[in-house]
């Protein structure tokens, strides 16, 4: 099994948690491409990505949660990369079948994503736009990751243990 994990962070160089977890996959010899380092202009190579895409069993795509989203790169990328006749429409079955998952690093606590928290809405309401384009493709969501309280939250030991645990998830796809 061909695993792939997608890094759409733009600000790589100041992130603690993003960048552990990207050190932590290559040391484990994991597939990582990261999308704000690869296409710095936003210029999306469409027919390398999709050829990528094609190559691997299961995709991770791993993100800062930002504003309750992702970064916007994702969204670009998901727009010009699943194309129709290529991830949907009458011919568009390359992604079938394959794995996708979700890593994301959240700042704030893990109560505050409940309908009683400050945000009023859970992970899994937030990611649901991700799960539905996975279930409109045709592609099998396996669920994601999450690390809380990445921002003056978390000690340095639940990070590393947090960085631990994204690995033994990646691996389990």
């Amino acid at each position: 099994m061909r695993k792939l994990v997608i890094i759409i962070h733009p600000d790589m160089e100041n992130s603690v948690v993003n960048r552990m977890w990207k050190n932590a996959l290559i040391n484990e010899q994991i597939d990582v491409v990261d999308l704000y380092e690869l296409y710095p202009d936003r210029n999306i190579d469409v027919a390398r990505e999709q050829e990528r895409l094609m190559s691997y069993d299961t995709i991770v795509f791993q993100f800062p949660l930002y504003w309750y989203s992702s970064p916007p790169l994702l969204k670009q990328y998901q727009d010009e990369v699943f194309l129709f006749n290529f991830a949907y429409g009458p011919e568009g079955t390359k992604l079938r079948d394959k794995k996708f998952a979700i890593a994301t690093t959240v700042g704030s606590l893990e109560e505050d994503y409940s309908e009683e928290g400050s945000n009023r809405f859970t992970l899994d309401t937030l990611l649901s736009p991700f799960v539905a384009t996975f279930n409109y493709i045709g592609a099998q969501y396996k669920g994601h990751f999450e690390q809380y309280g990445t921002v003056n939250h978390a000690t340095k030991n639940e990070l590393i243990e947090g960085s631990k645990h994204y690995i033994e998830f990646v691996k389990a796809l």
